[in-house]
């Protein structure tokens, strides 16, 4: 029994316990105290004018990468950044070398026949020849010089040596023309053949990168968010890496949603490496994004993008290189004296906003004129004095009429 009276006991203890705490009204002083407001922020260092570094060699050849410096590296103007082997440019020199080979001997031969037409022609035009101006002499012959049949004969014989001439003269000139035609197409073949020569010359001459100036290289990631490593096979004219401009820096940053609100375009941010809060440089938000943005489709809490310039002269004695974390402070208001008060505490009808302020013993609704929302607090431009008791909850008070 003595069990069950100390379970009823706990039970009404603990009804009057919370009975008390719904009764009690809590309360905040308003007084004048230095603000700050400030919201964190977390990005990476990036070059405002990167440099593009692509595969070399004609567009599209296939790559393979043999050897390359370490991403992050620190290079010099005309330094040697990656070489390339290319197997496939090789087999196609060696194959556009044998196809002009076969077109020089495919067109001698074709010169050759066509000096064997020509000449066959001209003998049998020649020969022709000779025939009609005997044909035509006996052709106009008397009948006391030759006979009647033969003299018939020979006029026969003019009329087809003068068919034949033109039929000779008719193939000459069309042997010529088809003959320049088929030489026209190997002509035509070898300048194909030469080009792609000379292109895959110098696609085999294309396989080394240099840096053109002095930077830190940054391998880019493809489509499938990977980056090139020895023995990747790649297409010419595509990124390979980028070389950032070291003098003109920016920090990329992202803020949550719930909190960025306020943040402008001029705001001060204080900016540090992730892990080394003593390298702190001071700057100012130089672009913010139209509307937040989820980062990942995993994560569907949207952030707000900023960006804020970096001093060279601290980004080089500190030794920042772009890819490195960064922690960003923005500072939404900073002044020596000024009321705010919580954001819990605010109620909003429209375009005014209110608190309720405890009197004499009563409630009464006060409305304020606000300045900077910060995360938690809220600055308040007017409607709070000195000694103000702000409520931030009751639960028994009741507002005066």
């Amino acid at each position: 029994m003595s069990a069950r009276w100390a379970c009823l006991l706990l039970i009404a203890l603990l009804g009057a316990c919370g009975h008390a705490t719904s009764d009690r009204i809590v309360l905040e002083q308003a007084r004048e105290t230095p603000l700050l407001f400030s919201v964190r922020g977390e990005g990476d260092l990036h070059s405002t004018g990167p440099t593009p570094l692509l595969v070399p060699g004609e567009q599209w050849t296939a790559r393979q990468l043999n050897w390359m410096v370490p991403d992050g590296s620190t290079v010099q103007k005309g330094e040697l950044v990656a070489k390339f082997s290319a197997e496939q440019s090789k087999q196609d020199l060696a194959q556009a070398r044998i196809d002009l080979e076969r077109n020089l001997f495919a067109r001698a031969g074709k010169q050759a026949e066509l000096e064997d037409k020509r000449g066959q022609l001209g003998v049998d035009l020649t020969q022709v020849a000779g025939q009609r101006m005997i044909a035509e002499r006996y052709a106009h012959a008397t009948l006391e010089a030759m006979a009647r049949n033969d003299i018939l004969d020979a006029v026969q014989d003019v009329h087809y040596l003068d068919v034949r001439q033109r039929i000779l003269t008719w193939r000459q000139d069309q042997s010529a023309a088809r003959g320049n035609a088929e030489l026209a197409v190997l002509d035509a073949q070898r300048s194909s053949y030469d080009t792609v020569e000379k292109q895959k010359q110098a696609d085999l001459a294309a396989l080394e990168l240099r840096a053109p100036h002095a930077g830190v290289l940054m391998l880019e990631k493809d489509w499938m968010g990977q980056v090139p490593h020895v023995g990747s096979s790649l297409y010419a004219g595509n990124s390979f890496a980028s070389l950032p401009d070291l003098d003109a820096l920016e920090v990329q940053l992202a803020v949550p949603q719930i909190e960025a609100q306020g943040i402008q375009v001029g705001d001060v941010v204080e900016l540090h490496r992730w892990g080394i809060p003593a390298q702190v440089a001071d700057s100012k938000i130089s672009w913010v994004a139209s509307a937040a943005q989820p980062r990942s489709d995993d994560n569907p809490v949207k952030y707000l993008a900023l960006k804020a310039t970096v001093p060279a002269a601290l980004a080089r004695g500190y030794g920042w290189i772009p890819g490195q974390r960064f922690v960003g402070r923005i500072i939404l208001l900073k002044v020596e004296r000024g009321f705010s008060v919580p954001n819990m505490a605010l109620a909003h009808h429209g375009d005014q906003a209110s608190v309720q302020v405890l009197e004499g013993g009563q409630v009464v609704t006060r409305v304020l004129r606000l300045g900077v929302h910060g995360a938690t607090r809220t600055q308040v431009l007017d409607g709070l004095h000195p000694g103000d008791h702000v409520l931030l909850a009751s639960g028994g008070a009741k507002e005066a009429k």
